[in-house]
């Protein structure tokens, strides 16, 4: 069991890695947003590219920051019932739901997308839309998201059984201190006090 909470805790890192590096693209599809409406109100033009590389970074978002999700215990639940059960039923609920239903439907959904995305690369596929691009990327954020979510599951059921037999504590609590989104506003203005810092070192360089 050692072993598999040292995994858990691996694929506990990577997951917050990946949620914490695609909080960048919520901020790379507002920029793209804003240019692409005051060029075409101030110029009058656009493309198709530019709302369709909004849409795909949507689709990156919801879907790699999926397995994100899953470990700080943001998906939707309905505890109407289970909420009335003892905490380790709950448990044993979320272990059946997990190995039951998460990990089959990964399975199934990276069995069924896979074939579409490797279609669209050999062929090469572009957007039907005049300027649109290549398909085949965001065709594979489907296949990727699923993965990232099933290895987090893997990992939220190693804790579940670790709790059951006394070894860690509740996992489902959900962790104490800034909300998501205030961890979200810190570390992007972390990074562009980095990024300025970096600026003002080089333009200081003779």
């Amino acid at each position: 069991m050692a072993t598999l909470l040292q995994l858990s805790r691996l694929i506990d890192r990577f997951s917050e890695f990946i949620g914490r590096w695609v909080a960048w693209l919520v901020l790379a599809a507002v920029l793209i947003s804003a240019i692409n409406a005051a060029v075409r109100k101030g110029f009058n033009t656009s493309s198709n590219a530019y709302l369709e590389i909004q849409w795909y970074l949507f689709a990156a978002v919801f879907l790699l920051a999926a397995g994100y999700t899953m470990l700080r215990q943001g998906h939707v639940k309905i505890d109407v019932i289970s909420g009335r059960f003892s905490k380790r039923t709950q448990i044993w609920i979320d272990i059946i739901g997990l190995a039951g239903f998460v990990l089959p439907l990964v399975y199934v959904v990276i069995h069924l997308s896979m074939p579409l995305v490797i279609r669209s690369y050999v062929m090469n596929e572009y957007s039907s839309n005049a300027g649109g691009l290549i398909r085949w990327p965001v065709f594979a954020l489907l296949p990727a998201g699923f993965l990232l979510l099933g290895i987090q599951a893997v990992s939220e059921l190693i804790k579940r059984v670790a709790f059951l037999k006394g070894l860690v504590p509740d996992p489902t609590e959900k962790p104490e201190g800034k909300t998501d989104e205030e961890q979200l506003a810190a570390f992007l203005l972390l990074k562009s006090e980095a990024a300025a810092r970096e600026q003002a070192a080089l333009a200081k360089k003779p």
